[in-house]
C-alpha cells in the first residue's frame, strides 16, 4: 500500500500498538480513535457503546484497521463481564462499520480484529477458515462480531476478520502474564498440558495485518496463527530452554477452574488453528516455531 491514510482503533493495545508504530516508520498517516474528545491532530473521537463515531475524522481513509474490545482475560468471567466482552466487540464493531458505509467515499478495506476463538475446542483436529464455528460463549461472541461488520461488506468495501491467535509479545496478552512466571521459575503446565496453542510472534501478527491490507484478494476470515501450533507442554519446556528456568511446577485443571472460573474451559481448551489463508496468499512467517517466536519478543 502507497502512503495511506489509515485509522486505527485499539491502538494503545499489545497489537495496535506496535502496528502504528510499524505504519508510522514506512510514512503512513495514521489517525487513532479514541474513547474521548480528540486532543491531538491524530486522534479521532469514538463511543463503541453509544454507537457514535467522528465520521469527519474517517474522510480520506484507505483504510480502516479495527482492533478494539475489552480484554478476554482481564477479568474473571461474571454475568456483567461476559456482556462488556460481547458488547464492546459486537457493538463497537457496528459502529465502526456503519461510520464506514456512510462515507462517500469509503476506505479500500476494513480490517476488523476477531479471534481464533470462533473454532471453540477443536482437540487435536486441526482446522483453517473453512471450518464451522464451535459452541459455548468465545465461539458464539466471535460469530456475532463477525456479523456486526455488515454495513461495511453491503457498502462493497472489502471486509477481512483476523481471527488471531495467542500472541507471543512482553507488553500483553496471555504471554505478557507468563513472561514474569517463568522468569520468576515459577511456570509450568497447564492441566494435562496436551491442549493445543496456536501461537504467533508480535512481529508476524503486525506483518500479517500489513499483508492483509496489501493483499486485495483476501477477504472474509484468516487466521493470525503460526504454521506450527504446539502443546501448552510444549510451550512450557520452550519457555524453560529460552529463559533458562526449571518449568516442574504444574496448574491442575481443578484449581485452574477455581482460580478463573468459566475462563478456566478456554484455557485448557485445545485449539489447533492453521493459517491457511496466510499461507495461500504468499505470506512469510519469520519467527514461525514456537523458540524463535519466544526469543523475538524478549529481543
Amino acid at each position: 500500500m502507497p502512503h495511506s491514510r489509515i485509522a486505527v482503533t485499539g491502538a494503545s493495545g499489545l497489537i495496535g500498538a506496535a502496528l502504528v508504530r510499524s505504519l508510522r516508520a514506512d510514512g503512513h498517516e495514521v489517525v487513532r480513535l479514541v474513547r474521548r474528545p480528540a486532543r491531538a491532530g491524530d486522534e479521532v473521537e469514538w463511543d463503541p457503546g453509544r454507537g457514535y463515531v467522528d465520521v469527519a475524522g474517517l474522510v480520506g481513509c484507505d483504510a480502516v484497521v479495527h482492533l478494539a474490545g475489552a480484554g478476554v482475560g482481564d477479568h474473571r468471567w461474571t454475568a456483567a463481564y461476559k456482556r462488556e466482552i460481547r458488547d464492546s466487540r459486537v457493538l463497537g464493531t457496528a459502529a465502526i462499520a456503519e461510520a464506514v458505509a456512510s462515507l462517500d467515499v469509503p476506505p479500500k478495506v476494513l480490517l476488523s480484529g476477531s479471534a481464533i476463538g470462533y473454532y471453540g475446542d477443536t482437540g487435536d483436529r486441526a482446522v483453517d477458515e473453512s471450518a464451522p464455528a464451535g459452541e459455548g460463549f468465545l465461539p458464539s461472541v466471535c460469530v456475532e462480531w463477525e456479523a456486526a461488520t455488515a454495513a461495511a461488506q453491503e457498502a462493497g468495501v472489502r471486509t477481512v476478520h483476523a481471527r488471531t491467535g495467542l500472541v507471543v509479545g512482553r507488553e500483553g496478552g496471555a504471554w505478557g502474564r507468563l513472561f514474569p512466571l517463568f522468569r520468576a521459575g515459577l511456570g509450568g503446565r497447564l492441566g494435562n498440558g496436551r491442549q493445543y496453542w496456536s501461537f504467533i510472534a508480535l512481529h508476524d501478527e503486525v506483518a500479517a495485518l500489513r499483508h492483509i491490507l496489501d493483499t486485495e484478494s483476501l477477504s472474509g476470515p484468516v487466521n493470525l496463527t503460526g504454521p506450527d501450533p504446539v502443546t501448552n507442554s510444549e510451550v512450557t519446556a520452550a519457555m524453560g530452554r529460552v529463559l533458562h528456568r526449571p518449568t516442574l511446577l504444574t496448574a491442575p485443571a481443578p484449581a485452574l477452574r477455581l482460580a478463573l472460573g468459566d475462563f478456566a474451559q478456554d484455557v485448557l481448551a485445545s485449539q489447533r488453528v492453521l493459517p491457511g489463508q496466510l499461507l495461500d496468499s504468499g505470506f512469510v512467517f519469520a519467527f514461525p516455531g514456537i523458540d524463535s517466536a519466544i526469543r523475538a519478543a524478549l529481543r
